[in-house]
Formats: structure tokens, sequence, C-alpha cells
């Protein structure tokens, strides 16, 4: 059993890795052919590449709900939406305090509340079906065009790590080759991050939910979690923040939303009394947190950090 562990464990770390390299050559490559096709690289921040931070919830949701479990996609995406508030937005705050953009706020703030409560809703009944999936779809196409008529309007700042080159306005067959490369490695890592996961916490008698919730959840985790500390060490909070606000929203609308209407998704009483309000309750004190302060401090983000700690805690058997 000893020797099977490890092997899952290495399968699982592997996972995390490839979802991590694949989504930063699909924010590049995505990047480069959409300026390449005259695309401001203002409209380029709030939509490809926040977009593309969430492509490891995607793959990885839609992988395990067509060949494990839809409990591991649900699982995946309301673990994930805690983890960025809880761990990533906690974290970062610890780091070093997280001034707060009101313009993330008043304009994406009540999209990542709306998002939260149309997937508590959506789920009351204890199923997320292909009609529940379109209506996602839907406010999700309503946020995109909303996110496009504010880029128009004013230049939205970058990280300095995602360079956007307005002037190199050509992208070759390399960018493709990228594209496609870091479509491959964020499948194989989709299956290995599931397989490894399944293996490792399946062992000690785990089900699909709890392994979505954690570990999974935690594995797509990752790209946010590396920008945002990274952002925050070099004194970029407002990218910090509009990472997991925008993470979150796209979680729910895009990624629920195509997994619902490839496979319907069951929703448990568990899920419904537990993790629902959960996630609602780290998104309304994320969102109080920056409305009643001009900023996220270290006070705040040790609790927030505590207060995931202690969803993770209240989850063990």
């Amino acid at each position: 059993m000893a020797g099977t562990l490890l092997v899952d464990g290495a399968v699982l770390l592997v996972g995390i890795l490839l979802l991590y390299v694949g989504a930063e050559l699909l924010v590049a490559a995505a990047s480069a052919l959409a300026l390449s096709h005259g695309v401001k690289a203002a409209t380029v921040g709030v939509t490809i590449v926040a977009f593309a931070t969430t492509a490891p919830e995607l793959f990885v949701s839609a992988t395990g709900a067509l060949t494990a479990s839809d409990g591991i996609a649900l699982g995946n995406i309301v673990g994930s939406n805690i983890a960025n508030i809880g761990l990533v937005l906690g974290a970062s705050a610890l780091v070093r305090p997280l001034e707060v953009d009101d313009k993330t706020l008043y304009q994406h703030g009540p999209f990542m509340f709306a998002a939260a409560v149309a997937l508590v809703v959506l789920g009351m009944d204890g199923r997320i079906a292909a009609f529940d999936g379109v209506v996602l779809l839907a406010l999700l196409a309503g946020f995109t065009v909303y996110l496009y008529r504010k880029s128009q309007e004013s230049e939205v700042a970058l990280p300095e790590d995602v360079e956007m080159d307005e002037g190199a306005t050509t992208a070759g067959l390399r960018e493709y080759v990228t594209l496609v490369g870091a479509i491959v490695l964020l499948l194989a890592g989709s299956r290995a991050l599931i397989l490894g996961g399944r293996g490792v916490l399946s062992a000690w008698g785990f089900g699909d939910l709890f392994i979505g919730l954690t570990v999974i959840a935690f594995g797509t985790s990752v790209p946010e979690l590396a920008t945002s500390l990274v952002s925050a060490i070099r004194g970029e909070a407002g990218f910090s923040i509009g990472n997991v606000v925008g993470s979150n929203i796209y979680n729910v609308l895009a990624v629920i939303g195509v997994v619902a209407v490839l496979v319907p998704i069951s929703v448990s009483s568990a899920t419904v009394g537990y993790e629902f309000p959960v996630m609602l309750g780290f998104t309304v004190v994320a969102l109080a947190s920056m409305a009643f302060g001009d900023r996220i401090t270290r006070v705040e983000g040790a609790g927030l950090v505590a207060g995931y700690a202690g969803f993770v805690y209240f989850l063990l058997p």
C-alpha cells in the first residue's frame, strides 16, 4: 500500500506542475494571438488572462465529470472559490496588507457575489442540469461584454509578469504550437491530478466530494496562489485582489456552466447545508473587508487563512 501511495502522490504532484505550466503557457500564447488580431491589451487582460487562470479548474472539472465523478467537478469549484478567498487572498494579505481598488470592488465585486448566489440557488433542488448551465453561461456572456466595454474606456493594469506589447502585431506558428501544447499539458495535468488525488485520499476512505473540495481544489488554485503571492510581494495588491475576484466569477459561470451542459451535476444535501453556506460566507466576508476599509490587513489575512483551515478541518469525517 505504501508503494501505491507514493506513486499516487508523485502523480498528484506531477499533475499540479503540469497545470501550472499549462496555465502559464496558455496565458502567454492566447495573449499574443489576441494582440496580433488587434485586441487591446486591456481587453486581453480582463478577458483572456482572467479566463486562462481558470483553465485548470475548467479542465479538471470537465475531465472529472466525464471520467470520474460529478462530485469532483462541484467540489473542485466550491473548494477552489473558498481556497481563493481563505488561502490565496489571506496568504497574500499576510505577505503585505492589500490596498483595495474601488474599481475592483464596485465593478467586479457584485458579480462575484451574484455568481455565488446563482450557484447556490440553482443547486438548491439537488441538481445543476443543462438548462442551469445555459443560464450560467448566459450570465458569463453578459459579464464578458461588461468587461469588454469597461476595458475600452480605460487601460487595465496588468502584473509585471504578464507582458502585453501592443506593438507586437504579428503572431506565428510558435504561438499556435504553444497554445496547443498548453491545452495538452492542461488535459494531462487534469487527469494526473484526479488520478493522483483520488488514489491518495480514496486509500484512506475519503469520498469524491471531499477529494474535490480539498486536494484537487488546492491543486487547481496553485496558479492563483502563486500569481497573487508574487503580486503581493511586488506591491501589486490590486492584481492580487482582482485575480481572486475574477477567478471566482469564472469558476462558477464558465466552469460549472460548461460542465453542467456536458454532464448534469448532482448536489448533495450536505453540500447545500455546509459547503454552499461556507462559500457564501467567505464571499461576504471578503467583500465586507474590502468595502469597510481601504485595505485588507494582516490580521484579516490571518483570519481568512484560519477560516480556511477550519473549513477543511470540519470536512474531516
